[in-house]
């Protein structure tokens, strides 16, 4: 018995003390810089990363947000679904111990009974009582049990990632539609001007036509022109409700409880982000992360499954006592120790085939965990070569909208000086309002992509 317990204590010990699993390694090399020239700004480590866009609106729509966002909530519950698990593969690691409490009554109802029956037509009913407390214990000498933990905890840790990564993209979700929202509002107030100043035009045709100083075909080409952009301002209108409609529901509300905004688009202002180098990015991403915990969860899986192809000892104790009365229960008192060794033999494969399932299984999280890392970089390339173009593309586009007002202004007056045809003033029209459009769509871009740099390089999530 002491032997027993000995060897029992030990595996116990072995398995509370037992190291992780070690992280495991990708087999890629990041390159030493981005391919698009540093952009130098304030630390990309800030785990409230929209607040450097200068809108308190904004703000308050992504704390909402993550109180009622229905895919972060399911997001949360699936961590604790994973911590149970964890707890469940954990079990084994130590002994498992059982308390009994049975009460008995055997009767003969009829015949002489047999020899099995503790009962005869003497002694035709008998009450009998018993109690138990045993304790059982698999050794893990190949570390299958052990694996299994590991393998659990990693999954939790990947579930943790993985609803920082809900999060993640739940925030970047909100300040996009938000974004959007005042640009297509903005882009409808410009569309209001433009139909107005159509409208003022229009006006000076139809009084030089009526005067006889323009033609019926100048009066036409006037009102073609308000007609078409009378048809786009709804249009406009439409899309405007349809990005707020899209930001309610990532907030979990209906539209109709959530307040118009108040902030101008042009008050919204991007920040200077700092990218930092390739490798720092393996550590600031939750996806990267998540990839990383459910391969190495895959490599102890790897383990449980050879270990169910090796031999199993099983050790189990048990105290017990029994009486024919149920006061007497305590005055007798018995152990039972029993060791038990299973080796499987024969089963048609299946024990080999879990094993390369589970080898299988490793190899394709390894090429997922390495895709992630790929599509990280990626993303950090596309938001920077998207600031640098974008950057470059408003620098000219600002001076083309200054010389496209000047124009208008310039053809508008030339034409009511009778200076000037119709067709140059409806030229400069078209172009003042592309231009102004334009610029409105430009730096809505600019801003999605500071956030698309922000969302890339993790938005300041951390592994802790």
């Amino acid at each position: 018995m002491k032997a027993h317990l000995t060897l029992l204590a030990a595996s116990v010990l072995l398995a509370a003390c037992g190291s992780p699993a070690p992280r495991p390694d990708s087999g890629l090399q990041p390159p030493p810089t981005w391919q698009s020239p540093e952009h130098p700004g304030a630390s990309q480590s800030d785990r409230q990363w929209w607040t450097h866009f200068g809108s308190s609106e904004l703000d308050q729509l992504i704390d909402q947000a993550r109180l009622g966002s229905h895919d972060l909530a399911a997001a949360v519950a699936r961590v604790r679904q994973a911590q149970a698990g964890a707890t469940i593969a954990g079990a084994p690691l130590l002994p498992e111990i059982k308390a009994g409490l049975n009460a008995n009554r055997q009767k003969l109802l009829h015949g002489k009974g047999y020899s099995q029956l503790d009962v005869n037509p003497n002694k035709r009913s008998l009450d009998y009582y018993d109690a138990e407390l045993s304790a059982s214990y698999e050794i893990d000498f190949w570390g299958g049990k052990r694996a299994a933990r590991d393998s659990a905890v990693f999954a939790v840790q990947a579930s943790k990632f993985d609803r920082s990564t809900v999060e993640l993209t739940l925030q970047s979700a909100v300040a996009n539609s938000y974004t959007q929202a005042l640009a297509l509002r903005e882009q409808a107030r410009i569309a209001e001007l433009n139909l107005a100043n159509a409208q003022s035009v229009l006006h000076l045709v139809q009084t030089r036509y009526d005067a006889g100083g323009a033609t019926a075909l100048e009066l036409a080409q006037q009102k073609s022109l308000v007609a078409e952009q009378q048809r786009k301002l709804p249009l406009t209108q439409q899309q405007a409700r349809e990005a707020l409609i899209t930001l309610a529901a990532l907030l979990g509300q209906p539209v109709q409880e959530l307040p118009s905004p108040k902030q101008s688009f042009a008050q919204l202002q991007w920040p200077d982000i700092a990218s930092g180098v390739p490798s720092d990015l393996l550590q600031r991403r939750p996806d990267i992360a998540s990839a990383e915990a459910k391969l190495a969860a895959a490599q102890a899986d790897v383990t449980v499954a050879r270990a169910a192809m090796l031999p199993k000892l099983t050790l189990t104790a048990s105290l017990g006592t029994g009486a024919d009365l149920a006061a007497d229960l305590l005055r007798t008192t018995f152990y039972n120790l029993s060791s038990g060794l299973v080796a499987p033999i024969f089963n048609n494969g299946r024990l080999g085939a879990e094993r390369d399932k589970a080898t299988a299984r490793q190899e394709e999280l390894l090429e997922t965990y390495r895709g992630a890392i790929i599509n990280g970089f990626a993303d950090v390339e596309k938001a920077l070569t998207s600031i640098r173009g974008l950057d470059e593309q408003r620098q000219w586009q600002s001076e083309e909208l200054r010389q496209a007002q000047t124009a208008f202004d310039i053809a508008q007056s030339r034409y009511q000086a009778g200076a000037e045809d119709l067709l140059t003033v409806l030229q400069t029209q078209r172009t003042l309002y592309a231009a102004q459009d334009l610029n409105v769509q430009l730096r809505l871009s600019r801003l999605q992509a500071s956030i698309a740099l922000y969302k890339a390089l993790g938005g300041g999530w951390q592994v802790i």
